[in-house]
């Protein structure tokens, strides 16, 4: 069996560390690993495969080795920076930035939606935000059965989508002391701001809901808003996801678009309490769905809850399942 070279940027952040755990997980056959991270973590060892790597500082000359890919997870700056040095070594990047995500030249990519596309690459592939991945899983097949004609996100994500200091701003508020972090208190409370205010009114986050989505579904025309909110949950994004179809519909018939859907676990019996929470998802793969039904307000009306790891599927899993994808078929073998 053929082994890779690998490497993590950004190894010893929170994501970062997930993605190694899911290479661990997925068996990817690793013959030699590159922890990256900056210079303060350089020095740090890491355990992996058995084996104790040391984490190398980020530098301009990183990717003067034989690479066949780079997991990027440290940051937008940091990959705009150092992505392209990669690819101009030949080493295939996938990023979990936004920093190349709308560009035309890059693929973003959820491989049980668009994997295809992972291959056009010209050296970088994005992996999309994390809640713009599960809301697309469960989007997907709607959209291929009846069409989209508008969506409205309404989202419930919790702090380890904003890292270490989301984390801890929450574990230490529960406590009592002041946020450090966040603007304001995360415990106790809901924030309606993710990611830095535009002059449109709307957040980065959710205008990247709006934009991704279009891209990955190759769907200019879906007419899209968002209302991003973080909330004192530590793992788990949640979404309520509002749409309106081209075709009509009936509810079992969307139901059942899920039942051998890869990827989405349909938790749907309301009179069990059967429906999906982040307690529940947490440390899960899958994106899952609940709460399905009919939006009496308007023609082609549908309402559904969408829950989700965000380190997981949300980022770490399906940055590997890019280069899984690429593995399986013989992208590396050249």
């Amino acid at each position: 069996m053929k082994k890779y070279n690998v490497a993590v940027v950004g190894a010893t952040g929170v994501v970062g560390r997930k993605m190694l755990q899911i290479l661990k997980e997925k068996n990817i056959p690793i013959e030699n690993l590159y922890p990256m991270a900056s210079k303060r973590s350089a020095g740090k060892t890491i355990e992996f495969g058995g084996r104790e790597w040391v984490v190398e500082e980020l530098t301009d000359k990183s990717f003067e080795k034989d690479i066949d890919f780079a997991i990027f997870s440290a940051g937008g700056e940091t990959s705009k920076r150092f992505a392209p040095v990669a690819a101009k070594c030949g080493v295939t990047v996938i990023d979990n930035s936004s920093a190349w995500r709308m560009d035309e030249n890059v693929p973003l990519v959820v491989p049980e939606i668009n994997g295809d596309e992972a291959l056009k690459n010209q050296g970088i592939i994005a992996n999309p935000n994390c809640s713009t991945i599960q809301a697309v899983m469960a989007l997907k097949p709607i959209y291929d059965k009846f069409g989209l004609k508008r969506i409205i996100y309404s989202t419930y994500q919790a702090v380890s989508g904003s890292g270490r200091g989301g984390i801890l701003d929450l574990e230490n508020g529960v406590k009592g002391e002041e946020n450090t972090f966040y603007p304001k208190p995360i415990a106790y409370n809901v924030l309606p701001h993710i990611d830095s205010f535009l002059e449109n009114g709307y957040t980065k986050e959710e205008m990247k809901m709006i934009n991704e989505t279009r891209k990955i579904l190759g769907d200019q025309s879906i007419r899209i808003t968002a209302t991003t909110v973080r909330v004192p949950v530590f793992y788990s994004h949640s979404e309520s996801i509002n749409i309106e179809t081209n075709e009509p519909f009936e509810i079992e018939d969307i139901k059942n678009l899920y039942v051998d859907c890869p990827g989405v676990v349909l938790m749907d019996d309301p009179e069990n309490n059967v429906y999906p929470t982040p307690k529940l998802t947490c440390d899960t793969d899958e994106v899952y769905v609940g709460r399905i039904r009919r939006d009496f307000s308007t023609e082609n009306g549908l309402n559904m809850w969408v829950v989700a790891d965000n380190l997981r599927k949300g980022a770490a899993t399906n940055a590997v399942q890019i280069a899984e994808y690429l593995i399986n078929k013989g992208y590396f073998d050249k």
